[in-house]
Formats: structure tokens, C-alpha cells, sequence
């Protein structure tokens, strides 16, 4: 039996620093030569907080220590961005996700 939910997703268990789990889709990973990192979207069990999310990546850095991989926060808020853009490209060519642009009227 493998680790995938029935939509095929994969998901990945967080826990924050109350020590409360939490549970996301991996949508997307990069490696650049400053690290690892994951783009995640939230998974609801009440489909009403689905509705509510606004729907927002969550950008992580993937760290080892003693052995085990840890998503921490980006503290670089300039790394964060250009991580946060490599992700945006990458992943409006995956889903093909149309800007919306505000089109002067003639």
C-alpha cells in the first residue's frame, strides 16, 4: 500500500511549534545551491475551510538534522521571494495558470 491518498496526492505531515499536525500537498520541490525547498498547499477535512483558504502556497526550506528532514521558514525575506518566484514560474507552466492583467480600454 503506498502513502498516496485516493486523489494520488502526495502529503506531507507538519508539525508547528504547539506541536500541532498539520496536513498538506506537495505541489511542487526545487533544489537551488542554497537548499532544498517545498511548495505546499493546505488539505482541509471540512471542505468549508477548503473553501475559506485563499488559496496561498506555503514556501519551506527543507533541512537535515540528525538524519531527518525538518521544513523550517525562509528567515531571508529576499530569499523567500526569489525562491517564491521560481515556484510561481514553475508552476504556472505545470497548471498553466493565466496571469490576470488589468488591459488599458481604448
Amino acid at each position: 500500500m503506498d502513502n498516496e491518498n485516493e486523489f494520488g496526492a502526495d502529503l506531507v505531515t507538519v508539525q508547528d511549534e504547539d506541536g500541532n499536525e498539520h496536513q498538506f500537498e506537495l505541489i511542487d520541490a526545487i533544489e537551488t545551491d542554497d537548499g532544498r525547498y517545498v511548495a505546499l498547499l493546505p488539505v482541509y477535512d471540512d471542505p468549508a475551510e477548503t473553501l475559506n483558504d485563499d488559496g496561498e502556497l506555503i514556501i519551506l526550506q527543507v533541512m537535515e538534522e540528525d538524519g531527518e528532514e525538518m521544513l523550517v521558514p525562509i528567515e531571508d525575506d529576499e530569499a523567500f521571494d526569489e525562491i517564491a518566484d521560481i515556484f510561481e514560474e514553475r508552476l504556472s507552466d505545470l497548471y498553466e495558470i493565466e496571469e490576470m492583467e488589468d488591459e488599458p480600454e481604448n
